[in-house]
């Protein structure tokens, strides 16, 4: 570990999906979702738990294809 820095060695592990994501049937999982299917159901409605809206912070649409790594603000979902 480095003492000037303690945060320097620290790997932040990505996930497939924003952990801001949500949808009814995520709330239904017992697991960290692994497919689009895991947020999307009959409704095919998704939000963004920080704006609470289907607009993520930066201004995009929120859906499970587009809310991953590379995303302005992406956060893991670990």
């Amino acid at each position: 570990m480095n003492e000037e820095n303690p945060n320097a060695d620290v790997t932040v592990i990505q996930t497939q999906f924003c952990g801001r994501l949500r949808s009814k049937k995520f709330f239904m999982l017992d697991r960290l979702a692994t497919s689009a299917d895991d947020y999307i159901d009959s409704a095919n409605h998704v939000w963004c738990c920080e704006t609470q809206e289907v607009i993520g912070p930066d201004n995009q649409r929120v859906n499970p294809d587009g809310c991953g790594p590379g995303r302005s603000c992406y956060t893991s979902a670990i």
